[in-house]
């Protein structure tokens, strides 16, 4: 395994995301997000100042219907309502069945047996990714009990094993959000240390970040790109917009529309520049 940290210049993620987000710019991806009920508005806003089209269908009888024809898909786990538990398992159905990429994020699963036991029945069905934090991705795995609610107790590093693992075993990519994102599809990891603290202190920002990840996967389709450049693309525009936003604001509540803003404003062309990142084969 190489220990070179590439140049900006030189990765190919950076690149691949200018090309991804462009394309999304210009065919905006139908996003179908089944999300929790805390973060349904920031996560439609987000997909919009980002420039993709997001819908929330979490209806039974709707949402496998609706998962056939959009463009990418989330299922987050944050809020399961009965109804939603229904919805997710006939979604997942639906996109299988259509070639519609999806997103998997298990929030707060370990120590809540009811959304650990469907976060164990959606991803038999095999996700295209998996977003998480540390402590959501080993208690998937069957290696922890889960972190403090939705909070991670472990660090990205602590999971890239079980991340290596649920790659190998659902033929899925692996995003473990932290303050380092590590991102694996079983065979090559890339680490992406844009980002800030901030988004941590908002509701949704990673709940967020599966939805505009399940844009990138949408757009990917189209283009031919594979699910781990996506999925990679997707993180470093969303934490390089996170930086911009930061720059700009004085606290949380400023930072949540600095943003959307930055989401709207970032460029494909600035990427390379503002990227950090470490791409390996293991």
């Amino acid at each position: 395994m190489s220990d070179r940290l590439r140049p900006e210049s030189e990765s190919t993620i950076a690149a691949s995301a200018a090309e991804l987000l462009s394309a999304l710019r210009e065919a905006p991806p139908l996003t179908h997000c089944i999300t929790n009920t805390v973060v349904t508005g920031f996560t439609a806003n987000v997909l919009l100042a980002l420039g993709a089209a997001p819908a929330m269908v979490d209806i039974v009888s709707e949402s496998g219907l609706f998962a056939g024809v959009a463009g990418g898909m989330l299922i987050n786990l944050g809020t399961p309502t009965p109804e939603q538990r229904a919805a997710s398992l006939e979604a997942v159905e639906g996109a299988n069945s259509a070639g519609t990429p999806w997103v998997l994020d298990p929030v707060a699963i370990g120590s809540l047996p009811v959304r650990t036991g469907l976060a164990q029945r959606l991803v038999a069905h095999r996700p295209t990714a998996i977003r998480g934090n540390a402590s959501e991705i080993l208690a998937l795995a069957g290696l922890s009990a889960g972190g403090r609610g939705v909070d991670a107790t472990d660090t990205t590093d602590d999971a890239a094993e079980a991340a290596a693992t649920l790659a190998s075993r659902y033929g899925s990519v692996v995003a473990v959000s932290g303050a380092v994102d590590l991102i694996t599809d079983g065979r090559r990891v890339v680490r992406i240390a844009n980002g800030d603290e901030l988004l941590t202190r908002v509701t949704g920002g990673g709940c967020a970040l599966g939805a505009v990840m399940a844009a990138f996967l949408a757009a990917a389709r189209s283009s031919g790109t594979d699910s781990l450049t996506a999925i990679a693309s997707a993180s470093l525009v969303y934490t390089i917009a996170a930086e911009h936003a930061a720059a700009q604001a004085s606290g949380p509540g400023s930072f949540a529309v600095a943003l959307l803003d930055a989401l709207a404003a970032v460029r494909p062309r600035d990427i390379a520049a503002a990227a950090r990142i470490e791409e390996r084969a293991l």
